[in-house]
């Protein structure tokens, strides 16, 4: 489906959509536990049907109850009946296949669509390795499909670079407590997206789980430890109700977006505080759960590193038409083995309605330009692009067409609705 957005001014109140990092890691931490669990206002994503899919196939029990589930874990996953087909997420392959090295015998395979086997896996096939795990890519490229030996970890120490993904940090945090010895994890360089690894090691602790660590360099994960059962409530997501507050910016409206709060670490929490160092009005109840954003005007440009939120890039990329002088994005390499080339995607579809872009290999450098009437884009099927490649169909003269609508149902299924409350103007139209 296309979707042909027009100019719009985005104003109302909208509830922020349950975060899909937090909803993945409490279904898998209530998954591995011995015992029943209840997780609350969890994601209906794509991503997290995936790894629903993905956890039922090992074994667990998960019955959804009103905006959550209730899960009777499998303490020891076992062998799948067939191949674990992650879809579009790239969190559940990441973890499940650290699940998949604990099972006691036979092998698992796991893969996805086109775009997750693409996306780099070495780095935690290594580490899992080091650890006693048997586990290879198919056709030997580092990419899935995965096959993995189920014949338990045994622990030590293992090492891994830090500038591709956190993910692969977090396989190993939730993997390596039911190994035989204790486990030392070392990273090499700096480590990017860390506070997903901050949200790794919260919600693992809730459900009983002791890590140690020292900053984002080494953790020391003790063996043996048994997930206990517990409620989780999964939060409202800043990344995705950023793509609401930049709207607002964006057409000199203004959004109340309800169900936030900074109780739980969040990477994307950071767009707060950039919005407000660009210069919007931006007011913050957390004790209701609310943020307030709106804008008349110019913003400000600046320089802001993304390095441990690299999923606000294509947001604040498109925020740049809003912006006087530069705005300047940095830290994103690792942004382009997302979904898609998110930096190369967007400094090609920026140029093409007419802003002046420099790309280089960890960021944008983006200016003012004249801006084309009408534009037909192409989001390459990633679905944060599809949601910033919108905004921008509110800003054109004539708005803008943008491929592939259903992409957003992979983390935000409700995006053109929220949209359309909040005064969106769309229609949608088949490809054919």
């Amino acid at each position: 489906m296309q979707v042909l957005i027009r100019p719009s001014v985005i104003s109302g109140r909208v509830r922020a959509p349950p975060s899909k990092s937090y909803s993945h890691r409490a279904i898998i931490a209530a998954s591995m536990t011995d015992g029943e669990c209840v997780v609350k206002n969890v994601s209906k994503s794509n991503d997290v049907i995936a790894t629903i899919n993905a956890c039922k196939k090992f074994g667990a029990s998960i019955i959804e109850e009103g905006d959550g589930l209730i899960i009777s874990g499998f303490s020891t996953p076992k062998v799948p009946d067939d191949v674990v087909n992650v879809q579009n997420s790239g969190t559940t392959l990441r973890i499940m296949t650290g699940v998949s090295c604990l099972v006691k015998d036979g092998y698992v395979v796991l893969t996805g669509d086109e775009s997750i086997r693409r996306r780099p896996m070495q780095p935690l096939l290594d580490a899992l390795n080091m650890l006693g795990g048997e586990c290879w890519s198919t056709r030997l490229n580092g990419c899935a499909p995965i096959i993995v030996k189920g014949s338990g970890l045994k622990g030590g120490n293992a090492w891994m670079t830090g500038s591709i993904s956190s993910q692969f940090v977090s396989s190993i945090l939730f993997s390596s407590p039911k190994a035989l010895n204790d486990t030392t994890l070392i990273i090499q360089g700096d480590l990017v997206s860390r506070p997903y690894v901050d949200s790794t090691i919260n919600v693992l602790e809730q459900f009983g789980i002791r890590i140690k660590r020292e900053g984002y360099k080494v953790f020391h994960i003790p063996s043996q430890q048994n997930f206990k059962p517990a409620r989780f409530t999964v939060p409202g997501d800043f990344g995705l109700a950023s793509f609401m507050m930049v709207a607002a910016l964006m057409t000199d409206g203004s959004v109340i977006v309800e169900g936030l709060s900074q109780d739980l670490p969040q990477a994307d929490a950071a767009i707060v505080d950039i919005l407000i160092k660009m210069g919007a009005n931006v007011k913050l109840d957390y004790g209701s759960g609310r943020v307030m954003v709106s804008g008349s005007g110019k913003l400000r440009g600046g320089s802001f590193n993304l390095s441990d939120s690299p999923d606000l890039l294509p947001v604040l990329a498109v925020l740049a038409t809003k912006c006087e002088g530069t705005l300047e994005i940095t830290g994103v390499e690792h942004a382009r083995v997302k979904e898609s080339d998110r930096v190369s995607a967007l400094a090609h579809t920026l140029s093409k309605i007419g802003m002046n872009v420099r790309e280089s290999t960890d960021g944008l450098s983006i200016t003012q330009g004249k801006l084309v009437k009408h534009a037909v884009l192409d989001p390459r099927g990633d679905h944060r692009l599809f949601m910033a490649y919108c905004l921008l169909g509110l800003i054109l003269e004539e708005g803008c067409t943008v491929i592939g609508a259903e992409s957003a149902s992979v983390s935000y299924p409700n995006f053109l609705e929220d949209l359309a409350s909040l005064g969106a103007k769309f229609e949608l139209r088949s490809s054919d």
